[in-house]
């Protein structure tokens, strides 16, 4: 991990740029990288957000191919942009957190000189995510989606519930009636599908998790199947309008006879994680899990 840090020469900085209280922290973080003998490069809408004298490229995509950490100012939502923007790139990331909970944000704010002190002398974590994807075909024309966290299969604003198809490895699972389905890897059980009454993964493994919002029938609960499994969804219901999401975006109309498949993305996001953090402990900080006195 020294080696790792010794090559940590060019720092990309990404902010939300609808959180204005992102600007101090940002040129905080560039003044800190500057001292450090570090090159600081930024997104356009960053640099702009900041007001920074720097090296730009125009989107995270882009600045991600010339720095060697990108370090991302915001909550969750913009992580799972970046993760999503970034996909595939060896450059990790590191999320400084800005937002509420933050479980992919590992740094909170106040912490950020601490932080970058922690990079500098090589304590730090590299670890990797998996993403999944979803093809298929709506309104005669092909589409494809990368998500983090969450594939989300819901109705809209009707009260009716949708009817969906499920099969895993080609073998029928079952038939939901419900509110909607949710397909998340390990990173996203904690999110939407924890609220649907989901189980939380650790994120070293290896499976996806399929939970249904509000189903019909009370025995349905969520499943967890291999993250090699290939996951194909069948959209039944004719009157009721139906949508998909990734990560809460790039909403996707779907019809009656459409069906999608999900399986693993051949794309991996790479996190920095500082050292003593771990999945764990997060869970007790931010879910407040205290425990009993015995």
């Amino acid at each position: 991990m020294r080696r790792l840090t010794e090559q940590i020469k060019r720092v990309g900085l990404v902010a939300n740029s609808e959180k204005p209280s992102c600007r101090h922290l940002v040129r905080q973080a560039a003044r800190l990288i500057q001292a450090a003998r570090r090159v600081v490069i930024a997104d356009a809408a960053t640099a702009q957000l900041a007001d920074l004298r720097v090296a730009t490229c125009p989107d995270a995509a882009r600045l991600t191919r010339q720095v060697d950490l990108l370090m991302v100012f915001g909550g969750d939502g913009t992580m799972l942009r970046v993760a999503r923007d970034i996909a595939g790139s060896p450059t990790p990331i590191l999320g400084i957190n800005i937002g509420g909970l933050g479980f992919l944000t590992d740094v909170p704010a106040h912490q950020l000189p601490l932080a970058l002190k922690q990079i500098w002398s090589g304590e730090t974590l590299l670890g990797s995510r998996a993403l999944i994807e979803v093809r298929g075909c709506t309104q005669g024309r092909p589409f494809t989606q990368r998500a983090l966290n969450d594939l989300v299969i819901t109705r809209v604003a009707a009260p009716h519930l949708i009817e969906l198809e499920v099969a895993v490895d080609g073998e029928i699972l079952t038939c939901y009636r419900c509110d909607g389905l949710i397909v998340c890897t390990p990173t996203g059980s904690t999110a939407y599908s924890l609220s649907a009454g989901g189980a939380i993964v650790s994120p070293n493994a290896q499976v996806f998790a399929l939970t249904p919002i509000c189903p019909h029938t009370l025995s349905n609960r969520s499943v967890i199947v291999s993250l090699s499994s290939t996951v194909q969804v069948k959209i039944l219901s004719e009157k009721v309008e139906t949508v998909l999401s990734a990560d809460g975006q790039g909403v996707t109309p779907l019809k009656a006879g459409d069906v999608i498949t999900i399986r693993r993305s051949r794309h991996l996001i790479r996190f920095l994680h500082l050292a003593g953090s771990s999945f764990f402990g997060t869970l007790r900080h931010k879910l407040n899990w205290s425990g009993t006195n015995v």
